[in-house]
């Protein structure tokens, strides 16, 4: 998704499924920690539904209306982790797990040669 767009403009904006089904609206927008960019949407489902976490990569933004590229059952059955509050990275790791995308792990550290062992006698 275009990272360049303001994510209070994305609030009350309309989202679709992958079918062009309608989802429901955009109630709250999550930036990432580490970045400060849009990373996911939550979107009320229903009137009395509950909100569902979406991610915003690899959603677009098409004549305003946010299209989410999974099938609205799967975006129903997100996890449920409330809105308002901040996601955990746990809670996000889930999130991406739910829609199977890929989570680039952290990077190894270097294999480093730091020396003789302590207490060995080779030089």
């Amino acid at each position: 998704m275009q990272t360049d767009i303001d994510p209070r403009n994305l609030i009350g904006r309309k989202a679709f499924d992958r079918n062009g089904t309608k989802i429901g609206t955009i109630d709250e927008v999550y930036l990432d920690d580490a970045t400060g960019v849009p990373e996911w949407a939550a979107i009320r489902t229903g009137l009395f539904s509950r909100d569902a976490f979406v991610p915003l990569e690899p959603s677009d933004l098409v004549d305003g209306s946010l299209h989410v590229p999974f099938e609205r059952a799967l975006i129903k059955d997100a996890p449920d982790f409330g809105v308002g509050r901040h996601l955990s990275p746990e809670q996000e790791l889930q999130l991406y797990h739910h829609y199977g995308l890929d989570v680039a792990a952290p990077p190894a550290l270097p294999d480093r040669d730091f020396g003789r062992l302590a207490g060995s006698d080779e030089t």
